[in-house]
């Protein structure tokens, strides 16, 4: 059986009357089908009083008998007396030390302690058998005591078990050490009384006396209830235990109350009081055993996703019914709050059993109004607008909040331009990976360049060779991100193609054997493209005319005779006119031989 995965908090509101003390409160849950029985014992020889012996005793027992179907699945010692504490005593031989210490007094003389020890192991170790506690030493503190009837000390252990032919229960147990010289109240909220048969409540109270019977009284709902004639209605703390029958647990109670006929089914609430006219009674444990069927939401972040530049958070949740009586039912609503504001909502899919989870995932956008960091808010059994319609054990554990911060890319970083020559229609090859060098910039992280923001922020069309780069345009933007855990760097820098001067060859032989068989001009095909190519004989008649698409290779295409035949072996004037803003015609001499 699985244990409550979240503690649920339920207020009581008492007043504190004793100079000193802890209220009491809530200290743990359980649902499911669990009981409890208590045993324990005193170390006093006597009822206290101003007549009474001034001596205690150092240990004493107390017998646990369960059944075989009762499964121990926790036990709590509880211990106390005059003084200002013995917090290591020892159980069946075994040495305990306080977990959590308790202090009441009635002025600065007449101080009062008590102690917590979970020992669960042990009692689940030894089950049903006699347990002594031991090396419990009152006997040098109590002697200013005794003139006042103030002298005590004794033990408790509270055995909570599961027995599953009981029906599904809210057990709580409450602790504290606060004093009941007038009044106590406590007040019992969110609870959802589904069949009142076998509604209990239970108490270890110290310093009760049998002799003291002035107003004192337990209530519930207004209604007074007693156990006669071990516990008469008007003497509650009288030195009993109301599992085993004992009365002679001299100034402490171990006591429990059938509270069935003073709890009505649908009740939500429930209001416990103590009164006691004279007896200064100290109240260190309540239990309430109550049939309630209720489920309890509660929801928690597993793990998110941010990514760089990207407003949109993936998140994973689970939402647990664990500590609860009911399943959750399917459709229960999930609201997402950025800093209070919603940002999303989901639903429960499947009916989510007792001590069950279901896991679940959503993309939250976060407004820019938000801001860069805020708090996430993940509520279930919320429609978004605060309201909730579950009806559950606990009403106020429903959230879960943390703290995130966006991955803010820095500003983007604009680096001078890369300039290579035209290579042909405006295009030429670049090492990109230059402009990061030559800039100064860390290349010990991964590097990937992109032709656009877009595909940078995607991760998406990485440029795969960018030490071989051929531009598709003319300026052509390129980015560059550079890993900077936990996010990145972004620069941009252009990539630009000019046209350079053409390498002009001195002579070429068009005799058609493959090699040098044409006017190659390098650097003038394809690059200027709008250019026009004239030749001159030495005579200074125009015998050829051409551009990009037509190329000389030594023949006549002008003058009225020798069309298509080729030129005679000589020299040739050139003119070349770039149609290009940055150069002037050039012109010269080039030889044809065959």
């Amino acid at each position: 059986m699985r244990l409550g995965k979240f503690v649920i908090f339920i207020f009581l509101y008492a007043s504190p009357l004793a100079l000193f003390g802890q209220d009491i409160e809530l200290f743990q849950q359980y649902n499911g089908r669990f009981d409890y029985t208590a045993i324990g014992n005193t170390l006093n020889t006597a009822e206290n009083g101003t007549l009474g012996p001034c001596s205690i005793l150092t240990s004493s027992s107390a017998n646990l008998s369960l059944n075989t179907n009762q499964n121990i699945i926790a036990a709590y010692l509880y211990w106390a007396g005059s003084g200002t504490g013995d917090f290591d005593i020892e159980v069946n031989g075994i040495q305990v030390s306080a977990d959590r210490t308790f202090s009441n007094a009635l002025d600065d003389i007449r101080v009062f302690f008590a102690a917590f020890a979970d020992i669960t192991t042990i009692v689940q170790d030894q089950g049903s058998t006699a347990y002594t506690i031991s090396e419990f030493d009152l006997t040098g503190v109590i002697g200013p005591y005794c003139p006042t009837g103030t002298n005590f000390g004794g033990w408790a252990i509270t055995i909570i078990y599961e027995d599953l032919s009981l029906p599904l229960n809210q057990l709580n147990v409450y602790d504290g050490l606060q004093s009941v010289p007038t009044n106590l109240t406590v007040t019992l909220d969110n609870l959802n009384v589904l069949d009142n048969q076998g509604a209990k409540i239970g108490f270890v109270a110290w310093e009760g006396d049998a002799g003291l019977a002035v107003n004192e009284q337990l209530t519930i709902n207004g209604n007074l209830i007693g156990n006669p004639p071990l516990n008469p209605n008007n003497n509650a703390f009288n030195g009993t235990n109301s599992f085993t029958g004992a009365s002679n647990l001299f100034n402490m109670d171990i006591d429990v109350y059938d509270i069935q006929n003073n709890i009505t089914i649908g009740d939500t609430a429930a209001t416990i009081e103590l009164t006691s006219g004279q007896d200064f009674v100290m109240i260190n444990n309540i239990i309430t055993v109550l049939n309630s069927q209720l489920p309890d939401a509660t929801i928690m972040l597993n793990d998110y996703s941010i990514n760089c530049g990207d407003r949109t958070i993936d998140i994973e949740y689970t939402v647990f019914n664990t500590n609860s009586t009911d399943p959750l039912p399917v459709n229960t609503d999930i609201a997402f709050y950025a800093n209070s504001l919603l940002i999303g909502q989901a639903i429960t899919q499947n009916e989510i059993q007792i001590n069950d989870f279901e896991i679940g995932t959503i993309s939250l956008l976060i407004p820019d109004t938000v801001g860069d960091s805020f708090t996430l808010s993940l509520v279930v059994d919320d429609d978004g607008m605060s309201n909730g319609s579950v009806t559950e054990i606990n009403e106020t554990n429903n959230s879960f909040e943390t703290v995130l911060d966006l991955l803010i890319v820095p500003p983007l970083v604009i680096l001078p331009s890369m300039l290579s020559c035209n290579e042909g229609f405006s295009s030429a090859v670049f090492d990109l990976f230059e402009v990061i060098e030559t800039n100064g910039i860390n290349q010990t992280n991964t590097i990937s360049f992109y032709t656009s923001l877009f595909d940078l922020e995607l991760d998406t069309n990485e440029i795969l060779i960018p030490e071989n780069y051929n531009n598709t345009s003319n300026p052509q933007t390129i980015y560059a991100k550079i890993d900077n855990p936990p996010c990145y760097d972004v620069y941009a820098f252009d990539v630009l193609v000019e046209n350079c001067p053409p390498f002009i060859p001195q002579g070429f032989s068009p005799n058609n054997d493959n090699s040098n068989d044409w006017f190659n001009i390098q650097g003038l095909y394809d690059v200027f493209e709008n250019h026009e190519l004239k030749i001159f004989n030495r005579y200074g008649t125009l015998i050829f005319e051409g551009h990009n698409d037509k190329r000389w290779f030594g023949l006549i295409n002008r003058g009225l005779n020798n069309h298509g035949k080729r030129v005679p072996v000589g020299t040739y004037f050139y003119v070349i006119n770039f149609n290009d803003s940055n150069y002037r015609p050039m012109v010269g001499w080039v030889y044809v031989n065959y």
